[in-house]
């Protein structure tokens, strides 16, 4: 492989445009194609920069008879029993997690809007029983809301698909190879405002949401309008939390390159012996959250047990890691 080809494939493992690569270079566009064209040779001092910004030797760019190495390893490869990340590698997670983000935060919001169309014919049938009746509008509700969530089980299914394959980096120890601290680092420095935005628009979503609500309830009679407010709080929520998941999965897959906070190696262990802990408290919350849904008839407001189960999930997680890290 000639140094040409080198260029021009460590370039597309780290996800850079000829110009984005021109750039860090300090060279123009026209440079880096031709010298991935081959029609010209970088000087020395570039040679040392490429070798830099790859994270590869200069005899890896200049030796002909070096070939690119695999960027598959096993645990064995790092020779302390953990695996290694390649710099592709992290940039191949790092892609598929922003790909995936929205399609995760889609599905959370679509199982959210699910119960609007019930809760709007429901009200209609109680307003106005000569236009539909209650019945009818149960049946027809149902059906909308099974109907989503059969749209929203797909994403979630293929999403956790998709990301299986990173399962080491997420939930295992790892070892970095070069260039793949520096990535997350840049990358999430450059992050924080898009994040700080995300987390305050949903945050003043999620509390205007209530307002037409409130105001409704204490200004004006029985009405109508109080269904429909319902459903327009269910939508801003529903907003609210496509922002909270983009954000959150993108922050996070940062700092689980970066091996951070609650990614670093200690608690990784600690979370995958809380997992089955986890696992039944959330299908626990799921079963009362559609038992009482359903009992009641009242979606509108029971939605408030995901944010309650939430914070009781915080204080189980603290506990439950507290004791952990006690018997250890």
């Amino acid at each position: 492989m000639i140094i040409a080809d080198k260029i021009s494939s460590l370039r597309k493992q780290n996800g850079w445009s000829q110009e984005e690569l021109a750039e860090k270079c300090n060279v123009s566009r026209q440079s880096v194609s031709k010298w991935e064209s081959a029609a010209s040779i970088p000087d020395l001092d570039k040679i040392l920069k490429l070798s830099e910004i790859f994270g590869v030797s200069t005899d890896y760019l200049l030796k002909d008879t070096i070939e690119e190495t695999s960027m598959e390893y096993t645990q064995a490869d790092s020779g302390n029993g953990m695996r290694r990340v390649s710099l592709q590698e992290a940039n191949e997670y790092l892609a598929t997690t922003e790909a995936h983000s929205n399609k995760m935060g889609l599905g959370v919001a679509l199982c959210i809007l699910s119960p609007t169309l019930l809760i709007l014919l429901g009200g209609i049938s109680e307003y106005y029983p000569d236009k539909i009746t209650e019945n009818v509008a149960c049946a027809i509700g149902i059906l909308f809301l099974l109907a989503l969530i059969i749209i929203a089980v797909p994403l979630f299914i293929m999403t956790g698909i998709r990301l299986e394959k990173y399962k080491f980096i997420t939930e295992e120890p790892f070892e970095p190879e070069y260039g793949v601290t520096g990535l997350a680092e840049a990358k999430l420095k450059a992050y924080e405002k898009t994040f700080a935005l995300h987390i305050a628009v949903g945050v003043t979503l999620c509390i205007l949401s209530v307002v037409p609500l409130v105001v409704s309830a204490l200004l004006l009679e029985d009405s109508i309008l109080h269904i429909l407010f319902v459903d327009l709080l269910l939508i801003m929520v529903a907003a609210a939390v496509v922002l909270f998941v983009k954000a959150g999965m993108l922050q996070e897959s940062y700092k689980h390159l970066l091996q951070q906070e609650d990614f670093s190696p200690e608690a990784k262990e600690l979370n995958r012996r809380m997992g089955p802990v986890a696992g039944f408290y959330w299908c626990l919350t799921t079963a009362i959250y559609l038992g009482i849904s359903f009992y009641t008839g009242r979606w509108g407001f029971t939605w408030i047990i995901w944010p309650v189960a939430g914070v009781l999930y915080a204080a189980v997680d603290i506990v439950g890691k507290a004791i952990l890290q006690r018997r250890k």
